[in-house]
């Protein structure tokens, strides 16, 4: 049973840690950019305003994102868990 829970959260999983990891990263750049760390001049200065805000978004929508999936996970292998938790009862 804790085989098809991992199998059906395992993909939700995968997903939200790389969507994370790449949007925490687009924000460090940003911030970066526009903190003028990293290069010099106003237009680095507002390409790093947008990657950071856009790094905010991908942060931000990443758990609603990783529940939606999980759902879709969870629905998918909800037959068999059940299947599988009625024959642990009977037995």
């Amino acid at each position: 049973m804790k085989k098809l829970d991992r199998k059906a959260k395992m993909p939700a999983t995968v997903f939200t840690y790389t969507f994370g990891i790449c949007a925490a990263l687009l924000l460090g750049l940003g911030m970066c950019l526009s903190m003028k760390v990293i290069g010099d001049g106003m237009v680095l200065m507002i390409l790093g305003i947008v990657l950071g805000i856009i790094g905010i978004v991908g942060v931000s929508v990443n758990y609603p994102i990783y529940k939606r999936i999980s759902e879709k996970g969870k629905k998918k292998y909800a037959f068999e868990i059940t299947q599988l938790a009625k024959e642990i009862i009977d037995n």
